[in-house]
């Protein structure tokens, strides 16, 4: 419980910049909502005329006229790339900045052992990233009760649930990468975060780029198809669950025999 204390202490500031950045432009584009909603006809109309861009985004199959069309659009982008960002930033440091920082030679002297170090770490991973995504997810509900809307609680849940397990995917990866890195790399989580994400709008503009969104974890967070079937893509879902987990068991079996500097 040690270590967890200290990275969750470690991360306090990175993980508040995140959280507060987040949740004030979403709850921004939210208070919006009533003073573009005469206007979203319009919108609407603007968007069905430009072709692949409003395919690549989901726009093409939402109403920007209801707030559960335009939250997932605008709040979509926002949570999504935001929370990726934060996720893949905060597992690829978690375990190179020990050798980074040439702290791993004092965290190693301690009598704890390599496995206890890996999980500890982990769990404080996931921690935050629980910590980020409910805190959001709470001032997303008092943002639309404030405008006088009705909360989607399907539709809500069902998104940011997707964006979390989205982020659980992407930590997970990224954990596995940073057992394997020496000196820790904020651009490797950085462009892995930003890969999937054009690789899931590439999907989206043509169907013989489909198959991409089983390597995506984007492909399960598209707020079009969660608000059309009322549901995530549970075999996405299960793919990309299976591939945070072969990422934290590299971890653990890379660390575990790397000869650490």
């Amino acid at each position: 419980m040690t270590l967890i204390k200290h990275e969750m202490k470690q991360g306090r500031l990175a993980l508040a910049i995140w959280t507060i950045s987040i949740a004030f432009l979403i709850v921004i584009c939210v208070l919006l909502f009533p003073e573009m909603e005469s206007q979203m006809n319009e919108v609407n109309d603007m968007f069905a005329s430009m072709g692949s861009f409003t395919a690549a985004f989901g726009m093409d199959r939402l109403n920007f006229g209801t707030l559960v069309g335009f939250y997932a659009v605008e709040g979509g982008n926002i949570m999504g790339l935001g929370g990726a960002f934060f996720a893949s930033l905060l597992a690829i440091m978690v375990l190179s900045k020990e050798e980074k920082d040439h702290t791993a030679e004092f965290l190693l002297s301690h009598p704890v052992s390599r496995i206890q170090v890996i999980t500890e770490k982990l769990l404080a991973v996931l921690l935050q990233i629980i910590l980020l995504n409910v805190i959001v997810w709470a001032l997303s509900v008092a943002s639309i009760a404030a405008i006088g809307e009705e909360v989607p609680w399907k539709e809500l849940n069902l998104l940011h649930l997707s964006y979390f397990l989205m982020q659980l995917e992407l930590a997970g990866i990224c954990f596995g990468i940073s057992a394997f890195i020496r000196k820790g790399s904020a651009g490797i989580g950085l462009g892995i975060a930003a890969i999937m994400y054009f690789l899931n709008i590439i999907a989206n503009i043509t169907e013989k780029a489909e198959f991409l969104k089983y390597i995506t974890p984007f492909g399960y967070t598209e707020g079009a198809d969660i608000v059309d079937n009322g549901t995530m893509d549970t075999k996405l879902v299960l793919i990309g669950m299976v591939y945070a987990l072969i990422g934290i068991a590299a971890a653990y079996w890379n660390y575990n025999r790397k000869d650490i500097h």
